[in-house]
This record gives C-alpha cells, structure tokens and sequence, in this order.
C-alpha cells in the first residue's frame, strides 16, 4: 500500500499508510494528518483509493491543495508526487510490499489505470465522482473559474465580516473566537446554530443554542440548505448562496 510522508522542509514529521480508509488532511485534531498551521483549513483535503488509482480531493480549502505545484481540485497520485498544503510537503512513498501496485521490489510497477479507461462503479455517486475527474482532464485540474465556492453573506445583522466562506466540514455561528461566524454584541450567544459539511458536499444547517429558522420557518431538526436560502438566527440574517 502507498504510503504518505508528511514534512516541513528536511524533517519528516510523520508516515501515514493509505489502506482501505481514507486518510483526511487538516487542521483539526481529528484529522489522520494534522497540520497545525493558520493557512489550513480545519478539514482541508482527503486521499483515498478508488477503483485500484490512489486518489487526492480538496475540500474548497481558501488556501488550496498543490500536487507537483500545480493547484489542484481532484487529482490521481502516484509514488513521487509531492502534495504542498501550506508551508508543509507531503510525498507519496513508494511501497515494499510484494503485492503493492507501488512496490519498489525491482519489479516494473503496475501502471495505475488512466482516467478515460471505463471504470465500473458501485455507486451512483461515484460515477459521478468519476465521471467529473475524467472530464477535467488526467490531472483533475478544476480551474478556479469553474469552482462553485459556498459562502454566507450577510444580510442584516452585526458580525465581523460581510460575507463568509464555508471551507470547513462544521461552520459554527456566534460570539465564541472558535465561531467562523462572529456575532457582535454583549448578548449574542457563544454558538448560536451550526452548519455542517455532510459527505456528498452538502450543507445542513442545525440549532446550538438558538433555533434558527430558514426562509421564515423555525427548524426543528438539521435543514440542507439551498442556494438562495436565507437563515435567520440570532438577530443575523445569512443568505446562503454558491460563488463562482
């Protein structure tokens, strides 16, 4: 199996193998690769298998994913790539295990399948998933223009920013200084209400210590959001909406 090497500059801070699981990247402790730096995101990245090719996606990080120094969206790796996350460097390693496709037993490696060969999938969202990759090219480069980036804009309310970018899996709205979304005011509540990041990329927005309602109506359980939705929580009101 390939293996990840996570370094800042000379020093190897960690090798991490990439199995069956996914190995998820970022800023959170919960992380398999934590990166303690301000320039990334709480959940920045993932790699993975698929279908026999080892695979890299960004998770709309503010600061991006870099493979080969390229800026990248969703990407196949293969042993020799370095991925630059911030100011930290992490190299797929060749493996030495007999039956790796990566092995560096002197053998000739298994070549990883290209991405216009056909693939068959065991989900309809993986074809998808698949289907965006070939599209894009063998570098799954996704250009920034093309990029559909969700953001809370503020409509009415007091809070520090105008408008925010949801880069990571949970977004928490109020006065605390961990809250992406920072409310003003002597009485506004330390988490108000959260919006949560689910695996197929979409966004559910659901009660902390207020109720918020969307489009008028009070929630009683996690809500998707839509774009166009406007939430209302706090005295704040946030549209939610996709950026280009």
């Amino acid at each position: 199996m390939p293996k990840l090497v996570l370094k800042f500059g000379n020093s190897v801070l960690r090798e991490v193998t990439v199995g069956q699981n996914e190995v998820s990247i970022g800023r959170s402790p919960e992380n398999a690769i934590v990166i303690d730096n301000p320039a990334v995101s709480h959940i920045h990245a993932r790699v993975f298998n698929e279908e026999g090719r080892l695979m890299l996606e960004d998770f709309g990080s503010l600061n991006g994913t870099f493979v080969n120094g390229q800026r990248v969206k969703m990407v196949t790796l293969k042993a020799g790539d370095s991925v630059g996350i911030g100011k930290h460097t992490i190299v797929v390693s060749e493996s030495r295990d007999l039956d790796d496709p990566f092995s560096g037993n002197g053998k000739p490696a298994v070549a990883a399948p290209k991405l216009n060969e056909t693939v068959m999938l065991d989900t309809k969202e993986r074809r998808k998933f698949l289907e965006k990759v070939r599209a894009t090219g063998e570098s799954a480069q996704v250009a920034p223009a093309r990029l559909k980036v969700p953001t809370l804009v503020v409509r009415r309310g007091r809070t520090d920013q105008a408008e925010y970018t949801l880069n990571d899996k949970l977004t928490v709205i109020g006065r605390s200084a961990m809250a992406t979304v920072k409310l003003k005011g002597w009485f506004a509540p330390k988490a108000a209400a959260q919006i949560n990041r689910r695996d197929d990329q979409s966004y559910y927005i659901g009660a902390a210590d207020r109720v918020p309602s969307v489009n008028g109506q009070p929630i009683a359980q996690p809500t998707k959001l839509a774009p166009g939705d406007i939430i209302d929580v706090a005295g704040v009101h946030l549209e939610f909406m996709y950026r280009d």
